[in-house]
């Protein structure tokens, strides 16, 4: 049985106008559910992670300021949510959600988080609407405890996964590919171990046939023990911030591609949400099930049998 991770932490109160869609997890969770591609037995709330685990990846300093609520202003504006409790469980949550879907990944081989992709969270600082950075930690957690030699981070996101590519700039069990943008946030980029940057109103055929020109090549090349998917849906055509043209067809067949291989090489996946901005709630919660369901139905189906 495939499990999802959910916590109610997950969306925290935001002032009138916020363009964080932040009931999109619930609608998520229930819309699955409505549709009968999960069951309430599948689903886990993340138990809390301590503060030595997130420290593998964040500074122990800035991370004892963030839970005292003790960043300065600059600081949340950076990060682009408000100073509350809410916030710093919300982040925890959704770190642990992720850890805990590897872990479930390397079981069952797939793990999914409802939540997760917090991409732009760098070692002592966050932004981007992330304050932790939820692959990083999960990431560096079955390193240190040895349970994987090689990682690889997929960020299909449409911004660049600035924050996991400094993290890892010099871990040589990590690769990190991130395909985005190039004309969007962030205004800088960092270097991941290979950075493939999209212009402005790519659409789905050239998009899809970039993704498949280097995705299976990094899969049996690099040969990781796991895979981590950060699924944004920021790159529909549709989306407020995302300067793409992807269809919702275009979108499924991306998500299809990278489940589908890893499958076929016998590669743990763990999936986690990342970002969509669109300005009806059905367009984003629709294309983040979708991604969801082909996990469900490839794994599910046909089993895991790993190489």
């Amino acid at each position: 049985m495939i499990r999802l991770s959910y916590s109610e932490r997950h969306p925290i109160p935001l002032p009138a106008g916020h363009k964080f869609p932040i009931e999109k997890y619930k609608l998520v969770r229930e819309q699955l559910e409505y549709q009968g591609f999960i069951k309430k037995e599948q689903l886990f709330s993340p138990t809390l992670i301590e503060d030595d685990v997130i420290c593998l990846t964040h500074d122990r300093d800035w991370w004892g300021r963030a839970k005292a609520f003790a960043l300065d202003e600059k600081e949340y504006r950076r990060i682009g949510f408000p100073n509350c409790a809410e916030l710093v469980s919300r982040s925890i949550s959704s770190a642990s959600g992720t850890l805990q879907s590897a872990l479930n990944a390397l079981q069952d081989g797939a793990g999914m988080n409802l939540a997760g992709g917090t991409h732009h969270a760098f070692f002592d600082r966050g932004e981007g609407f992330c304050l932790l950075n939820d692959i990083a930690i999960a990431a560096n957690y079955l390193l240190d405890r040895g349970f994987v030699r090689r990682v690889l981070v997929v960020d299909l996101d449409v911004h660049q996964g600035n924050g996991t590519a400094s993290l890892f700039r010099n871990e040589s069990r990590v690769f990190t590919f991130s395909m985005h943008c190039k004309d969007n946030y962030p205004l800088h980029k960092e270097r991941s171990d290979l950075d493939v940057e999209l212009p402005a109103y790519t659409g789905d055929e050239a998009y899809l046939s970039i993704l498949k020109a280097h995705l299976p090549r990094l899969m049996e090349e690099f040969k990781p023990d796991i895979v981590f998917y950060q699924s944004g849906v920021d790159v529909l055509a549709t989306d407020r911030l995302g300067k793409l043209s992807l269809s919702r067809q275009g979108c499924r067949e991306r998500d299809l591609v990278v489940i589908s291989h890893a499958h076929r090489l016998g590669i743990p996946i763990v999936v986690v949400m990342g970002g969509g901005y669109s300005e009806r709630y059905s367009s984003i919660v629709d294309a983040h099930c979708t991604t969801y369901q082909l996990v469900l139905e490839l794994y599910e189906k046909s089993g895991f049998y790993s190489s």
